[in-house]
């Protein structure tokens, strides 16, 4: 049996960049890869389709991959929280579809007030969430039995509620802006200025956090590393998004309205899981439960959690598709689930639980639909 160690650290004390490294390599032959595998493959397949295809590279196409993503990005997050206990939830894409569907009826049918629909669609994805966690955690049902048999009954319900190939069009102007519009150019700067420095704040409270209960920390060059590589990175997507690159004489410019939503999601979610005492026994839960319950963790409570959280962000799916397309279908979402399920694997979230983060699923969601795009 092989064994793996790890360089220590001194309490009160930082690491330094070698040992780092050297841990990191280590967790790496471990298998713990992460993001590691899905970044390559998304520079490689950038390469690919930009040598195969010219227009692949245009600003266009570059705004067109980030809102041809965010569907996929929020449903492959919601199904991590799900994954990171050893579960699975096969009516995810469903559950975004009936709560749409529940939305255009109260909408167009019942004369609702668009926002109230909306909440009435979060109360589904809620009660939804608490029927599979009930029987996954309190009654013992495997989550594959009972969220396969959603699945299905599920497309029966939606076909019920809009008919056979029924489709609704969304005549909501805000919600199909968050899909179809841009905020202003001076907007994507604020949000980037925005999230940079509540990561560093965060980051600088952490460490503080740490030294004053006198634990290590790891070196502050890699904090600026990172914040950096943020900055980078940000700063080029929101130069590039913020150019007119529009085909016609209308100017099109601007960070689509829908990446706002989803870093969001994707920024509270992490701090959710990284920093919170739910998130520990989140992981705890996913890399053994025996042991867990055995340390005082409320296992069937925290799995109830799990598949409510993950039910509810499926609607944020399902809000995000039908604002792509300006229209609610009866077969919505059946789709969508494994394409979720492959982005989160393929960014690294293992599937037999406890390892796996929400920035993983968010980077194989842009590997897949990087595939989608150069294939399409």
């Amino acid at each position: 049996m092989s064994t793996t160690t790890t360089t220590t650290i001194s309490s009160g004390h930082e690491g330094t960049i070698r040992d780092q490294v050297r841990n990191y390599f280590v967790r790496v032959k471990s298998g713990e890869m992460g993001a590691l595998p899905s970044v390559i493959s998304l520079f490689f397949l950038t390469g690919l389709f930009a040598s195969l295809n010219p227009y692949f590279l245009t600003k266009l196409n570059f705004a067109n991959l980030l809102v041809q993503s965010a569907t996929l990005m929020m449903l492959s997050m919601a199904l991590v929280f799900v994954i990171l206990i050893a579960e699975i939830d096969l009516s995810a894409g469903v559950t975004s579809g009936l709560s749409m569907a529940f939305f255009i009826i109260l909408t167009n049918k019942a004369g609702w007030d668009w926002r109230v629909s909306i909440l009435a669609g979060f109360v589904v994805g809620f009660l939804v969430g608490s029927f599979i966690g009930f029987f996954v955690a309190k009654v013992g049902v495997p989550s594959f039995v009972v969220t396969l048999g959603l699945f299905l009954g599920f497309q029966g319900l939606q076909l019920a509620l809009l008919g056979d190939g029924g489709i609704y069009r969304v005549e909501v102007p805000e919600l199909k802006a968050i899909m179809n519009d841009n905020m202003p150019q001076w907007a994507g700067w604020l949000m980037l200025g925005f999230f940079l420095t509540l990561t560093l704040l965060i980051n600088f409270y952490d460490r503080m956090r740490r030294k004053k209960s006198n634990l290590p920390n790891r070196p502050l060059i890699l904090l600026f590393i990172k914040l950096g590589v943020m900055t980078g990175v940000g700063a080029g997507c929101v130069s590039i998004l913020n150019v007119n690159r529009s085909l016609s004489s209308i100017a099109i410019a601007g960070v689509p309205i829908v990446m706002p939503f989803a870093i969001t999601i994707l920024f509270v979610g992490t701090l959710i899981l990284d920093r919170t005492r739910f998130g520990r026994h989140l992981y705890a839960v996913g890399g053994n439960p025996e042991a867990a319950r055995r340390a005082g963790i409320k296992v069937p409570k925290i799995r109830m959690s799990a598949f409510i959280i993950c039910s509810m962000l499926s609607v944020v799916a399902g809000i995000f598709n039908a604002s792509r397309i300006g229209a609610v279908e009866a077969t919505a979402g059946k789709s969508m689930v494994l394409s979720g399920v492959a982005a989160a694997v393929v960014g690294g979230v293992s599937l037999f639980g406890g390892r796996g983060r929400l920035a993983h699923a968010a980077v194989g969601a842009v590997v897949i639909s990087i595939i989608d795009n150069g294939l399409g």
